[in-house]
């Protein structure tokens, strides 16, 4: 299970501690015993890297803190990052050997 706090503010070593204390009771009271211990994410509108750092230091629980922005990027760097991703799947043999998707889009990422 993977439990997600949406923060509108700047992010508090103390989200940390509550969002450690949701996954406590998930894995007690929720989690099937053939499941895998829960995971934490807490999205935060800002956040101060070290900060972060130091309140993840001594975290016991599986969780991560990241920054979220409120509008998209541009098309075309989200573009620009998928064929990234596709590149590296491929040098590391991790396509689909099945042909997979094949859609190709154009600059305006309608696939036409």
């Amino acid at each position: 299970m993977v439990a997600i706090e949406l923060k509108i503010g700047r992010f508090k070593p103390e989200h940390l501690g509550q969002l450690e204390f949701y996954l406590e009771a998930l894995d007690r009271d929720v989690k099937k015993p053939n499941e895998n211990p829960s995971v934490g994410l807490i999205l935060c509108a800002k956040k101060d890297n070290e900060v972060v750092e130091y309140a993840l230091s001594l975290s016991m629980s599986p969780a991560l803190i990241a920054g979220y922005q409120t509008h998209l990027p541009q098309k075309a760097l989200l573009a620009n990052k998928l064929r990234e991703l596709r590149e590296l799947a491929e040098a590391e043999g991790l396509t689909d050997d099945e042909g997979g998707d094949t859609t190709e889009t154009g600059d305006d990422g309608t696939g036409k």
